[in-house]
């Protein structure tokens, strides 16, 4: 028996916050590769929190969405194991990606490489997720709604990570970073118009749990901590707050003896 599924449980509810928190983890991400770029001297360390802010923006904008999914006549749960894999790939996936092209720079091939890679790990962190849903039934997929969520991921991520090397004023970046939201919000919600559940049983009743919305909100309380973590550090930066500018104009202004990016122009102060 096919039941009817939807992801829109609780209303726009959950939409609205899952693409809040998909813009949030683009933006700090896409703040957090500009200081990068700017202080050659850290930019592992700000690649590396770059990484883990899109990463965590992602998997959580996925488990805010995930909150509205019901199944008619079955009650949802996760596997936690699963659940939390699909946080590690997310952020190892995206950071594959942007230190690529972090060091590497944004030319075509390295763009379209990153963007392939981090794509596909970002779609992978989806249906792995996916993969952790304990139902009275078995989850199916249309094939090409499936391939079209997978092209959409791999768009957003080469563009993302575009952004991230091309785009450096504040105004242009937190723009990029709404244009992201959409792109990803977009990409699971076209993976979840893949899913039907064809049950094995019925329950009396197809609501969310208050256990499950327990398990989910602690499942979210930690990349949500670590979001809260990065934007602080990237709002307090302390060179920023005492207005010393960069500290390695010196040696990189513009980007001078930097390999990677020898012919960037100097980049625009912000304070975010």
């Amino acid at each position: 028996m096919t039941a009817t599924v939807s992801d829109f449980y609780y209303g726009a509810a959950t939409p609205v916050a899952a693409y809040l928190m998909a813009c949030l983890g683009a933006a700090l991400g896409l703040r957090c590769t500009t200081r990068s770029l700017r202080r050659p001297r850290y930019r592992a360390r700000w690649l590396a929190l770059g990484a883990v802010s899109i990463g965590c923006g992602i998997w959580t904008m996925h488990f805010i969405a995930m909150i509205g999914f019901s199944v008619q006549g079955a009650l949802v749960s996760y596997d936690a194991t699963k659940t939390l894999l699909s946080l590690f790939v997310a952020i190892a996936v995206v950071a594959v990606g942007v230190f690529l092209v972090g060091y590497r720079g944004g030319s075509p091939l390295n763009l379209g490489v990153a963007g392939v890679v981090t794509g596909l790990g970002v779609a992978a962190m989806h249906y792995l997720g996916m993969a952790a849903i304990q139902t009275n039934g078995t989850l199916h997929y249309d094939a090409p709604t499936v391939l079209l969520s997978v092209m959409i991921a791999i768009a957003a991520a080469t563009a993302a990570l575009w952004a991230a090397v091309s785009i450096h004023a504040l105004w242009a970046s937190l723009g990029a970073s709404l244009v992201m939201g959409v792109a990803v919000t977009g990409m699971h919600y076209t993976g979840m118009a893949a899913v039907s559940v064809h049950l094995t049983h019925q329950t009396e009743s197809s609501q969310s749990s208050a256990d499950l919305i327990a398990f989910l909100l602690v499942m979210l309380a930690g990349p949500l901590l670590v979001l809260l973590v990065a934007a602080v550090i990237v709002m307090f930066d302390p060179d920023m707050m005492l207005g010393q500018g960069d500290p390695d104009a010196s040696v990189s202004a513009p980007f001078a003896g930097d390999p990677v990016f020898p012919s960037q122009p100097s980049p625009t102060r912000t304070s975010w």
